[in-house]
């Protein structure tokens, strides 16, 4: 299928998708995992401090709050939270957002009797803070120079902080934890599924992050641009950093069921990355192909209530 676009580049880059099934991730530094095992000990031993206020509006059947916790380096995490307004809540769901962050909960993915929590991540929305630019293109190389200082760091420990507010206020969901989140949430989903095994299955749309040398030798617009250009303006010892911070090599770590939606065609994510953070998954994992995403195509809306139903599927099983 030929798409016509105005892009300057190709933005299937030429992979078929036979191609582009055989990507893998590069090979990861040593101490990947022990890096991220140490971030996720401690960041699960910052006390929370949790608020939770209640919010007018909600739709019929749930009930809505604002939610406000602490995270890593002392930055206030705000979010959503919705809740069945009756029966018992035999589950929950962290739901991660893209680059654009989130001004609302997206009621379309809740679930009969399953919380759902809606995190902003660091330095968007309800968790706008000084520091931490709110714009994507600055947010994506905020402190990329260390290791220990990247923002993605912080942003892994925001949700996993997201899933310990959850399960304290619904223990009785911890065995029926589930993840959803897309682009930039697809990546930081794999980044933090790495390390966290209270999760029962996650769904990951057009995950971001993957293989990045392979990455930024692929022109493309939004958050991706913008660490390609830091790459390419004299800062090679970026990918240093970004080894560590590498979906695809994170997603060989995942060890729970896990659904990929993936596209053909997309010039803010390179469907190769995509495509690498699903090739490495070795547990059991299912593929939804998309034509296209973050570009306008007839049928995106089809396709989006079509994964939906299939990852309710997915999650019910």
């Amino acid at each position: 299928m030929s798409i016509t676009h105005d892009f300057d580049f190709d933005p299937t880059y030429g992979y078929t998708l036979e191609a582009m099934l055989k990507i893998r991730a590069p090979e990861p530094p040593q101490d990947f995992l022990p890096f991220w095992e140490k971030t996720y000990e401690e960041a699960l031993a910052l006390p929370l401090n949790m608020e939770k206020r209640v919010v007018p509006g909600a739709k019929r059947g749930w009930n809505l709050y604002e939610i406000y916790y602490d995270s890593w380096e002392g930055v206030r995490i705000g979010g959503w939270l919705l809740e069945p307004a009756e029966g018992p809540v035999t589950g929950a769901i962290v739901m991660g957002h893209g680059y654009g962050g989130r001004e609302e909960p997206e009621y379309e993915w809740l679930m009969p009797q399953m919380a759902a929590i809606f995190p902003c991540a660091r330095g968007f929305h309800l968790s706008a803070c000084e520091g931490i630019p709110s714009v994507a293109a600055e947010h994506v190389v905020h402190r990329i120079e260390s290791r220990e200082d990247y923002v993605i760091r912080g942003c892994a420990a925001d949700l996993w902080l997201a899933a310990s507010a959850v399960l304290e206020l619904y223990p009785q969901a911890r065995d029926n934890l589930l993840y959803v989140g897309g682009s930039f949430g697809g990546g930081m989903g794999a980044l933090m599924l790495s390390v966290d095994k209270r999760f029962r299955r996650a769904y990951l749309n057009i995950p971001t992050f993957g293989n990045h040398p392979l990455r930024i030798t692929l022109p493309c617009v939004g958050s991706g641009a913008a660490v390609r250009s830091y790459y390419l303006d004299g800062h090679p010892e970026v990918l240093d950093v970004l080894a560590y911070y590498d979906s695809a090599v994170a997603a060989g770590f995942i060890e729970i069921p896990v659904y990929v939606a993936a596209a053909l065609f997309d010039p803010a994510v390179p469907p190769p990355g995509q495509f690498a953070v699903y090739n490495m998954l070795s547990h059991h994992k299912e593929l939804f192909l998309r034509q296209a995403d973050h570009f306008e195509l007839e049928g995106n809306q089809y396709d989006n209530a079509c994964v939906r139903t299939r990852v309710r599927r997915f999650f019910m099983d």
